[in-house]
């Protein structure tokens, strides 16, 4: 029997979704205001009801297709608290430079839904479907302001890349179905389990997968579209698209590879370890010559894509035989799902403060920031502790994220990837410190205080708070990470002891 009451927060984001749709509909223009802040309550208390009634809760629907689980449930308050955060964020960004709110904050709540679906998924045709619902609703977010040329750019190429994207991915599914006669990710490791040679055909579907996905997550050299994507879309849609699309990618990555293909890890691990070198050096190295913030961010986020791709290939130790050994493939988890929470609150404080900054100069070069520590404090303040963060300085998130994803890497036998990342991470400080420069030292075109809404420092108080206390004292976060992780290691085990 399938019980659907598991699903109540997706349905009651979708719900949600509609009534800001149709309040829109009736509202005047001036009282449009209260639509980001009822959608922000209604995630508050979606976000209240999923953590009290779901808490401890283990089900499915459809046979597997969608469950509910710590994993899941981990993944789907992120997006609900990440989609408040981005909300509030936009409040000021939107009222000033987008028509049609009620679309805005509806689609927003779709892409919504589609994260806490991916979240769920145990099979890749659901997966995928969850997928495309996300990126349909980021391709018309991306392109929202449409008398923007960047914008109208930034979407078309999305929308192009993207359905090359879905191309692989597809190719890749049938691959792994037409070979294996499942899509369930139980059924590919049973399957696996009973193979002792994984055939090419397997190998060439596993590979066009990490293709399809490579573009999602922007890794290198499937990244071209993310530069100029984040430039050209919004800058609350950015924030979107840097934190939540990649949480949701990388969550489906995590439970694809942990659950499905963990048995094939002699196969894709040294692909993924591949594309973890190649990104961070690339991310990092590219964002050395940016002028504009917005592009710097994207390849920083490219940088951090890196390094979350190197927690996938810890997930599994490989030896000289073909072993596979998932002993301490917890930490990986850990510190993958521990790094995309620190890298959301950060990031989010980040494109906030450029918001901020911009809605002030109307410009998003770096040196339109110049003394702009002097004209807003606080907001250059939280600012460059969010670049401190992203860095891996001591005492923010970023850094003791960083230390328990690379030490992941290190105990699993890649040492020499921790080290690239450890460098990578230096070369990525010279840049930011470039931001913080700008905003402490250069002197000020216009030495004017300027008026920050007071939502905009509520929020951005939140954030730098988080940066902090998830630096400082990390161990509720680990607790509940913890309990996410141990269902990926206890589904593996036993097709593990079969090989």
């Amino acid at each position: 029997m399938n019980d659907f009451t598991l699903f109540l927060p997706e349905f009651l984001v979708a719900g949600l979704a509609f009534l800001v749709l149709a309040v829109d509909i009736t509202l005047r223009a001036e009282r449009r205001a209260m639509l980001p802040y009822m959608a922000a309550a209604g995630l508050v208390a979606i976000l209240a009801f999923s953590l009290t009634d779901l808490w401890d809760q283990d089900g499915s629907i459809y046979d597997g297709l969608l469950v509910v689980d710590d994993f899941a449930l981990f993944f789907k308050a992120f997006f609900l608290v990440i989609g408040v955060v981005v909300i509030l964020s936009s409040v000021d960004y939107v009222k000033r430079h987008l028509e049609y709110p009620g679309e805005f904050y509806g689609i927003l709540l779709f892409t919504v839904v589609a994260m806490m679906l991916l979240a769920a998924s145990r099979e890749l045709l659901t997966a995928y479907i969850s997928l495309e619902l996300l990126s349909f609703g980021l391709y018309v977010l991306v392109a929202y302001d449409r008398y923007n040329p960047k914008s109208n750019e930034a979407g078309a190429k999305y929308i192009l890349l993207g359905a090359l994207s879905s191309a692989f991915l597809l190719y890749g599914i049938s691959q792994v179905y037409g070979l294996l006669g499942t899509t369930r990710f139980e059924g590919i490791s049973e399957a696996l389990a009973a193979t002792p040679d994984i055939s090419p055909g397997v190998i060439v579907g596993l590979v066009m997968i990490i293709a399809g996905l490579g573009f999602k997550v922007a890794a290198v050299p499937f990244h071209m579209w993310a530069p100029d994507a984040y430039e050209g879309a919004p800058i609350p849609v950015t924030a979107w698209l840097a934190v939540g699309s990649k949480a949701a990618a990388f969550a489906l990555i995590l439970r694809l590879f942990s659950e499905a293909f963990m048995l094939a890890a002699a196969d894709w691990q040294v692909i993924i370890v591949i594309l973890a070198a190649l990104t961070m050096v690339v991310g990092n190295l590219g964002a050395l010559v940016q002028t504009n913030i917005k592009r710097l961010l994207a390849y920083s986020s490219i940088g951090h894509v890196g390094y979350l791709l190197m927690g996938i290939a810890a997930l599994a130790a490989v030896d000289s035989d073909g072993r596979v050994s998932t002993e301490l493939s917890h930490l990986a988890s850990n510190g993958v799902m521990f790094h995309l929470v620190a890298y959301g609150i950060t990031n989010m404080a980040a494109f906030l403060s450029v918001a901020a900054i911009f809605n002030v100069t109307g410009s998003e070069e770096i040196s339109s920031m110049a003394g702009f520590a002097r004209r807003a404090p606080w907001v250059a303040l939280v600012f460059a502790v969010a670049l401190f963060s992203l860095g891996g300085l001591p005492i923010f998130a970023g850094f003791t994220s960083k230390f328990y994803l690379f030490n992941a890497a290190a105990t699993q036998d890649l040492l020499w990837l921790a080290g690239l990342a450890i460098f990578t991470s230096l070369i990525s400080l010279y840049y930011y410190l470039t931001v913080v420069r700008q905003m402490y030292i250069e002197p000020a075109a216009d030495p004017t205080r300027v008026q920050v809404p007071r939502l905009t420092i509520g929020v951005l108080s939140v954030l730098l708070v988080g940066m902090v206390m998830v630096g400082v004292y990390p161990a509720p976060l680990m607790d509940a990470i913890q309990a996410a992780s141990e269902v990926l290691s206890s589904d593996v085990g036993p097709f593990l002891a079969q090989r």
